[in-house]
């Protein structure tokens, strides 16, 4: 099954996917917040669309790594997710969620942009969808090879 991957921010979500051998993830989307009851939907949507396992969620934690009030929304949104898969039936009662270490994501996401030579306006489109990739690549990479 496919793994999905989610950068949780104030404004906006980041969604990626993996493949189906979970080797690369690729972005998907750009969430733009309304309110959590919804954005935790339209995440539900992309868990059927793409028959996600995993949902592996960039968690951002101090360099220090300790958890920040930024951290503590993000696992707010996670337990309202976590509760509407486990309402939602056998099959997406059955999806993980993990939390994945999201330091620098986004500057890392942002140093590939600018390597690609996209412009500054482009990148504020997209950087979120990226940051969710290179945390979804990070979990991937991370998971042993049979």
């Amino acid at each position: 099954m496919r793994m999905l991957g989610l950068d949780v921010g104030d404004k906006t979500i980041g969604v990626a996917v993996s493949d189906l051998t979970n080797l690369i993830a690729s972005g998907v989307t750009t969430i733009q917040r309304v309110g959590a009851r919804k954005d935790a939907g339209k995440v539900m949507d992309y868990i059927r669309e793409y028959e996600v396992g995993t949902v592996v969620i960039g968690l951002p934690l101090k360099l220090d790594g300790t958890e920040s009030p930024q951290t503590l929304k993000v696992r707010a949104f996670a337990e309202l997710l976590a509760n509407k898969l486990r309402s939602s039936g056998a099959a997406m009662s059955q999806v993980k969620l993990v939390f994945q270490d999201e330091s620098l994501s986004t500057v890392t996401a942002e140093e590939v942009l600018i390597m690609a030579n996209m412009q500054r306006k482009k990148r504020r489109e997209i950087i979120d969808r990226q940051a969710a990739i290179v945390i979804l690549q990070s979990y991937l990479d991370e998971q042993p090879r049979p």
